[in-house]
């Protein structure tokens, strides 16, 4: 596994493993960042951090069940006062798997099964309980749903000769069917929330959760990195849509996609935010960094479609890269803007785009809200939200470009 190495000012250092020769390459790079979010978690700058127990949700009769067969299962810290009848729900996020290859290794890790799970979580960022850490939603009901099916709670299949279960749908509804008798449908304000493959589940489900509330109660959806763009990487294929191509097909996807995308375009079209945030009814707000390190990584620059290793330094620390790589990753934030440009025209949504090469924002402490927080204009991801949440502004944005903003927490692998 990853190890965190070093902490130092805003800059991660962290070491990769040697890739397993017979693994996807988007195994072993999601690996890689998604251990980047639990290591900022564990090293956290909090020095009492709240630690979260593990609830398994018996709805294995109805299906509900982790790639392996497990239960799956989620951590709940309740609220008090003000925030008793208020619910976050964050949806972790974790990449996915694309083939039988990659999911029977998923099925072993914790992104497949309970049994590899951490029976206690950290919550941090927006999960924290102290309100000097996280201001407005500290004495909500919190709830980190685990993330063990691969296709963002969409799949609904199964591949019986290698003994795996894709039921990440069934997953998302036990868990909301569970959430519900411990109070959830009584809320008067909701927060459905991911980060990375989170972040997308966040904007798949996001108009299904507001549907499971009466139209008094304030719903609104949060997706921190999860505006994964069809794009083509440095080689000029299509390595991220080839990917979700094989998640949506692979996984039985197709039937739980929003229908409102599904009736005019391909279920794997209708995997991207970009062809669902513009039609979509209920409030969205967007954290993304435009200079995404998973998008950098596995879909813009991914080994496979640099075999020969030219985009190797620039990928894993951003101040090695040319002057002809850095205009190609403006091009990637230029698409960025355009996809959001229609989506920000609602004064019901909400956009913190900042240019950070960074994955995943909002449950970190030290990016969501502390002393020295990646600031747009003076304002920290967690006031930016909580402004748009609670409607106290108008919230719409997005950065200079790199390298202007010099708040960033950036990234840099070894």
């Amino acid at each position: 596994m990853n190890k965190l190495l070093l902490l130092v000012g805003f800059v991660v250092v962290l070491g990769t493993t040697q890739a397993n020769e017979y693994l996807d390459f988007n195994v072993t790079e999601i690996d890689r960042i998604e251990e980047l979010e639990f290591g900022f978690s564990k090293y956290s700058s909090n020095l009492n951090p709240l630690l979260v127990g593990l609830t398994l949700i018996r709805g294995a009769d109805s299906g509900a069940v982790c790639l392996d067969g497990t239960l799956p299962g989620y951590h709940l810290h309740r609220g008090h006062g003000s925030g008793a009848n208020s619910w976050l729900i964050q949806l972790e996020g974790g990449g996915w798997c694309n083939n039988v290859r990659t999911c029977v290794y998923r099925k072993k890790t914790r992104r497949g099964s309970s049994n590899y799970m951490e029976k206690q979580l950290q919550f941090t960022g927006i999960l924290s309980d102290k309100a000097q850490e996280n201001p407005d939603f500290f004495n909500w009901n919190r709830v980190k749903l685990r993330y063990c099916d691969g296709a963002s709670f969409s799949g609904d299949g199964q591949n019986q000769a290698a003994q795996l279960q894709f039921r990440g749908e069934r997953i998302w509804r036990a868990a909301i069917a569970d959430l519900k008798s411990k109070g959830m449908r009584y809320a008067n304000q909701a927060l459905l929330s991911g980060c990375s493959a989170g972040g997308l589940a966040a904007i798949l489900r996001c108009d299904e959760f507001r549907n499971l509330f009466p139209g008094s109660t304030k719903v609104k959806c949060l997706s921190d990195a999860g505006l994964f763009l069809d794009t083509a990487d440095v080689s000029g294929g299509r390595t991220i849509r080839n990917l979700y191509n094989g998640v949506v097909n692979f996984q039985s996807v197709k039937n739980n996609l929003p229908r409102m995308c599904t009736n005019h375009l391909d279920p794997t079209s209708c995997f991207f935010p970009q062809n669902l945030i513009s039609q979509m009814k209920t409030p969205l707000f967007i954290v993304n960094a435009a200079y995404d390190t998973w998008q950098i990584q596995s879909s813009i620059a991914p080994t496979s479609a640099d075999p020969r290793g030219f985009w190797h330094d620039c990928r894993l620390n951003h101040a090695k890269c040319t002057p002809s790589q850095i205009r190609f990753l403006q091009g990637f934030r230029d698409q960025m803007l355009r996809v959001v440009k229609g989506f920000s025209m609602s004064r019901h949504n909400g956009l913190f785009i900042n240019s950070c090469f960074a994955h995943c924002q909002t449950e970190r402490q030290d990016t969501w809200f502390a002393d020295d927080s990646p600031v747009i204009r003076k304002k920290a991801v967690a006031i930016a939200v909580g402004d748009w949440y609670f409607d106290r502004a108008e919230v719409k944005l997005i950065d200079c470009p790199y390298p202007c903003d010099k708040s960033c927490h950036n990234l840099v692998f070894r």
